[in-house]
């Protein structure tokens, strides 16, 4: 079943065309890896599937539901920014940061269960600004996850965490994925991570170039080399220019 579609999307900033007729759909209890270079549209896309780029040309569904049509799709959305945006001194504790994200309101068995699933529990009384940057990601999650969502979204949630944490994330997203059958939809630069726990690879550069099982993208050399050559003539394209 699909759960998300998109057929020739394009999305233009003033200029600059960060999309380029991108199609591909996402199934149910999918985990698509969604790998590009800095620059390659990645954060475009999610911005126009959740609904806060409205300019583009082409197609978004979900659930079989154009979301131009509906934006009631969005109450089975959970999403984590590459670096979400509080005030370090915000005096909000672990748990009122999850509250958020809660549809109904006091629902404290719902917050102690996703603050369990993502090994954040015993920190619930300590104020967000008091954590490290893994530990703050892990809130996120969890701010996304409370409001039962069935589809995640991540746009490279592991940014400057250290390796044990990050190990740790991966650990959570593998058994939301597993045990708890929810779609997720992550954006990475890892692409060791990727082939690790993705069942699915898109990979995008403004065009996507290849959708599909990410083994057979991995075992394909020239699939791999070809990504890796992009990526590497996008970074030296951006230091020239910086």
């Amino acid at each position: 079943m699909k759960v998300v579609e998109i057929k020739n999307l394009t999305f233009e900033y003033p200029g600059v065309k960060a999309i380029d007729n991108v199609s591909f759909s996402v199934e149910q209890n999918d985990f698509l890896g969604i790998i590009g270079p800095n620059g390659a549209g990645k954060s475009t896309l999610f911005s126009c599937m959740l609904g806060l780029n409205n300019q583009y040309d082409g197609t978004i569904s979900f659930f079989g539901k154009n979301i131009r049509e509906s934006k009631k799709y969005l109450k089975d959305i959970g999403y984590v920014p590459q670096k979400p945006i509080f005030e370090k001194n915000f005096p909000a504790t672990v748990r009122e940061v999850v509250r958020m994200g809660l549809r109904k309101k006091f629902d404290e068995k719902r917050v102690d269960k996703v603050l369990q699933d993502v090994w954040i529990h015993e920190l619930s009384h300590k104020r967000i600004g008091e954590l490290s940057i893994g530990q703050q990601q892990r809130v996120f999650i969890a701010k996304a996850l409370v409001g039962d969502p069935k589809i995640l979204i991540l746009d490279e949630p592991v940014t400057g965490i250290d390796i044990q944490s990050t190990e740790l994330f991966y650990g959570i997203l593998r058994d939301l994925n597993k045990k708890q059958n929810i779609t997720i939809i992550w954006a990475s630069h890892d692409l060791d991570a990727v082939n690790r726990l993705a069942n699915k690879v898109a990979c995008l550069d403004r065009t996507l170039f290849f959708h599909g099982v990410s083994d057979k993208f991995f075992s394909n050399e020239e699939l791999v080399k070809k990504y890796a050559e992009a990526s590497m003539q996008k970074h030296m394209h951006q230091h020239v220019e910086s």
